[in-house]
């Protein structure tokens, strides 16, 4: 048994054009399993199918936004047609466009948020229980946050998100158990990605966030990538309903300023 092989497995990411879940399609093709590369803009899909089959994987791009039902069955038809089956789901995609107290957000904002982050992924999972029943078992994974176990005075109504996801990979671990289908959240720190480019880029808060992290740095993408192929390997075979954070160590507790204060 290969622990961290993926051959033969056919894998939903979902935000795959870019960022983490790029990583993730990248990574999981370079291990031997197919990939359903899947973003609201399918150039961008291409682009990265097309690098993936250049170096001998399997890949398929399909566009997808995953706020629409419509849409996210479409997703998981067409894996099925190209591929046979679904053994691995990865929900990449997400939103944060809102930044101030949760208590003011307007409530189409806060039902945006959560339908893209939490009820799509729920949704999808849905969607692919039954293939992955039918084969034999299965890994959802959801790239959540550090945001899920800490509380924010500007993007409160992302962080209420990120915890959701934490608490349905739970609740998918428990029901589908038994079908040997595993459920985990991967829920990463600062990582250098279009999507945080707004913090990683401004000055002061980049050297806080290194200066606060015992390894001194933030994430890339490929960090994140590689605790999705473990997770969805058989060396994470008995882990289940767990949020992994991957974050450089910034949430055990502070280090040090170099000033020493």
């Amino acid at each position: 048994m290969q622990l961290f092989g993926l051959s033969g497995k056919i894998a939903i990411i979902t935000g795959a054009s870019r960022g983490i879940g790029r990583a993730i399609a990248e990574r999981m093709a370079e291990h031997g399993a197919a990939v359903v590369v899947s973003s609201r803009r399918l150039p961008a899909c291409e682009e990265v199918v097309d690098g993936i089959r250049e170096r001998g994987g399997k890949a398929l791009a399909v566009a997808c936004n995953v706020g629409k039902k419509a849409e996210l069955s479409q997703l998981v038809a067409a894996a099925l047609a190209e591929f046979g089956g679904v053994d691995i789901l990865v929900g990449s995609a997400g939103i944060n466009f809102y930044v101030g107290p949760s208590t003011s957000m307007p409530d189409e904002v806060y039902d945006k948020i959560m339908d893209v982050n939490v009820k799509a992924n729920l949704r999808l999972s849905a969607l692919v229980v039954p293939s992955m029943i039918e084969r034999g078992g299965g890994a959802i994974l959801l790239i959540s946050s550090i945001g899920g176990i800490v509380g924010s005075g500007s993007i409160g109504a992302y962080c209420i998100s990120k915890a959701a996801e934490m608490q349905l990979v739970r609740n998918l671990a428990v029901e589908f158990g038994p079908h040997k289908i595993r459920a985990n959240c991967i829920a990463p720190g600062l990582i250098e990605t279009e999507f945080s480019r707004a913090l990683w880029e401004n000055p002061d808060y980049y050297k806080h966030a290194v200066l606060e992290a015992p390894l001194q740095r933030i994430g890339q993408p490929d960090d994140v990538a590689a605790a999705a192929v473990f997770l969805a390997s058989d060396g994470g075979s008995f882990v289940t309903g767990q949020s992994i954070l991957v974050d450089g160590g910034r949430s055990i507790g502070r280090v040090l300023s170099q000033s020493g204060n």
